[in-house]
């Protein structure tokens, strides 16, 4: 039975969402498009940055919104270490707890199933884990993870899945992702059984197969079987050479149905996008812009640049002359660099800000360059100039 605060069951949430495709690149598989959801709509390609514990690190809610942020992602595994699910239950959801009125994704913990291995046990039942804070276990199923992510509210949540330790050992990954098979069936089960608690959510698979071409296309194909609003590729971006997770891209992308969107997990850089974009990508993820920004590292075209050198020391340029992020437009290199070598906590904000407008640019511009038909040119000078 339903309470009076909660919504009926799965079955009628897929409406609430919507993905039209607007252009085609006819060099590559690229595609803009618009992802519609209960919270607002998100034009792709399009970034998301990271806000594991429904925080993005040194950046609040406005200038993410300043900057064109559309979705943010936080991470399950976190968020049930601290606060808990139900603490943010109580207090309405993710979005009114973080402060954040634009789509919101969560990924399942299959990640930190993952990065923790060496306090994890995976069976067929689920992951046991332990707490990163205290060491207390931990244990995560489909179903927990479906739970969890239901009491969350995000718009998006992930199926939990089991990324392999190592995507070129083949007998292992054949393990793991024709688990992440059953495993998705118990979630999508869960999914269409339980009520939402906070508004419509939607279900994303995660497609999984290593560094081999063949299981990529098996496990797309198998989690396309389900109909779901969107689908994922995970287990890349884990230590294997740039070949190999582009081979995995490419592999999977075209096997997901072509009318959904399609998000490649944990990438990447501007040159990571600019090749997976061209295989058909629309949604990315990364800690990336934030990261390098609280280690005093800027994007600029070109590159990237390290704001600590001295020969900025006396620089009045912005960091981008082209960059219409509140950064560039209303302080100077070489104040940026006093805030670096000062110790400031302005600093690192200041340049998370700038990083994060800057891969949104980067999306703008693909998607303008797919819209006009220059896309494959527009990724070969990013690639160039990413090296």
């Amino acid at each position: 039975m339903t309470s009076p605060h909660t919504q009926a069951p799965a079955e009628g949430e897929a409406a609430a969402f919507a993905f039209r495709l607007e252009g085609r690149c006819r060099d590559t598989h690229a595609r803009a498009g618009t992802f519609a959801t209960p919270h607002g709509e998100v034009p792709t390609p399009a970034f998301m940055p990271v806000g594991t514990r429904a925080s993005v690190k040194g950046v609040d809610p406005e200038q993410l919104e300043r900057v064109g942020t559309r979705v943010v992602l936080a991470n399950t595994y976190h968020l049930v270490l601290r606060p808990g699910e139900e603490a943010i239950a109580e207090l309405g959801g993710l979005h009114r707890f973080m402060g954040w009125n634009g789509p919101i994704l969560t990924d399942s913990g299959g990640y930190q199933v993952f990065s923790l291995g060496h306090m994890t046990k995976i069976d067929e039942r689920g992951a046991r884990l332990r707490s990163v804070l205290d060491g207390s276990p931990i244990e995560f199923t489909p179903e927990r993870a479906v739970d969890v992510q239901r009491a969350l509210g995000a718009d998006v949540f992930m199926a939990f899945d089991h990324c392999p330790a190592d995507p070129l050992d083949r007998a292992s990954v054949e393990d793991a992702t024709e688990r992440t098979h059953r495993w998705l069936e118990r979630c999508v089960r869960r999914y269409r059984e339980t009520p939402t608690r906070h508004g419509p959510q939607a279900l994303f698979a995660i497609a999984q197969g290593g560094a081999f071409e063949d299981l990529r296309r098996r496990s797309a194909e198998e989690i396309a079987r389900h109909d779901l609003v969107g689908y994922a590729i995970g287990g890349v971006s884990v230590g294997e050479h740039k070949a190999a997770m582009d081979l995995a891209v490419r592999a999977a992308a075209p096997h997901l149905p072509e009318h959904k969107p399609r998000y490649l997990m944990g990438v990447g850089t501007p040159a990571d996008f600019a090749r997976s974009i061209a295989a058909g990508v629309d949604l990315f993820d990364c800690v990336t812009p934030t990261r390098h920004g609280r280690n005093h590292q800027a994007f600029v075209p070109g590159g990237r640049i390290n704001l600590r050198n001295q020969k900025f020391a006396r620089d009045a340029a912005p960091l981008d002359e082209s960059c219409d992020c509140p950064t560039c437009t209303r302080f100077s290199r070489g104040y940026l660099r006093h805030l670096c070598t000062s110790g400031e906590m302005l600093a690192g904000t200041l340049l998370s800000v700038h990083n994060i407008r800057y891969f949104h640019r980067l999306m703008e511009g693909a998607r303008a360059a797919v819209l006009a038909g220059t896309f494959a040119a527009f990724a070969a000078r990013l690639v160039e100039a990413d090296g």
